[in-house]
């Protein structure tokens, strides 16, 4: 019998990575039940490995390319 998961709500500050207390940009819906939290680096290191026991891997590190990205010019 396969789970049936809910709908992926978005990251927010509020969500915190397990690993270091960062703000998570990844989370892991483990098959067995409940979840891990990422930060963008953690995942980087931890995912290959949590990834055979992940039900669904949702990962929002694209939102830091908006961070980080450069001002536009000046007009």
């Amino acid at each position: 019998m396969t789970p049936t998961l809910a709908p992926a709500v978005p990251l927010t500050a509020v969500d915190r990575c397990d690993r270091c207390g960062a703000t998570a940009y990844v989370r892991v819906v483990l098959q067995g039940g409940g979840e891990l939290l990422f930060c963008s680096h953690h995942a980087r290191k931890h995912l290959d490995a949590v990834r055979p026991i992940a039900a669904r891997i949702d990962d929002e590190s694209a939102r830091l390319d908006a961070v980080n990205a450069p001002p536009p010019p000046p007009e």
